[in-house]
């Protein structure tokens, strides 16, 4: 967080960097300024207490499934792994969730040079779905990435072709984990029902 600058009493600095005595400024002006600053004084307190919150229950969470681990004389890592924790009367539960962010290697060159000769090869007998979706998995994005969900999809495909199943075996050897995120969701049952709601932790999705 960059420190504001000082400013003198009786000026502002506007967007330009430069300072205007208050008089020059207009009410509307600066009640707008006195508004904007009050809200973000009240977005930083929150963010700071919801930063401190995920922290602490994700300790607490990784803490409790050690120690349920320990019941049965096993350590277990309690920092990965996806958990869901429910309250006694199962009104409440919660979910720690981590996603993997995946990315492909080389491999995934020689993965796509293997189904192209397969396509090639069915050009007559293939189902014009299988070309269909093999071009969407391979179509780049705005920032030049591949869709790995979609080439992914691929793998679930049953064609037992010598050279698809060597592609699809490259597109695995080619998965690449870059990072993960891990995600905390608390849920609150509806009612008697069996459906939960989400207790909203997000200001933006109000």
């Amino acid at each position: 967080m960059n420190p504001e600058k000082i400013i003198p009493a009786g000026y502002k600095e506007d967007a330009a960097g430069r300072l205007i005595p208050l008089e020059h400024i207009k009410p509307i002006d600066l009640a707008r300024d006195d508004l904007v600053r009050e809200i973000v004084t009240s977005a930083r307190y929150l963010s700071e207490g919801i930063a401190k919150f995920k922290a602490q229950t994700f300790g607490d969470i990784a803490a409790f499934v050690e120690m349920s681990g320990e019941e049965y004389g096993v350590k277990v890592g309690g920092k990965k792994g996806n958990v869901t924790l429910t309250s006694f009367d199962g009104r409440y539960k919660i979910q720690r969730a981590i996603s993997d962010h995946i990315s492909f290697d080389e491999r995934l060159q020689a993965a796509k040079a293997l189904i192209d000769e397969c396509l090639n090869d069915w050009s007559e007998t293939s189902d014009p779905k299988i070309k269909m979706l093999v071009n969407d998995a391979f179509q780049v994005d705005k920032e030049g990435t591949i869709n790995t969900s979609r080439v992914l999809r691929l793998r679930k495909m049953d064609i037992r072709d010598e050279r698809w199943m060597k592609a699809m075996q490259a597109i695995a050897d080619a998965v690449t984990v870059i990072g993960s995120s891990t995600y905390l969701r608390v849920y609150e049952r509806v009612g008697d029902t069996d459906q939960y709601q989400p207790i909203p932790l997000d200001v933006a999705r109000g």
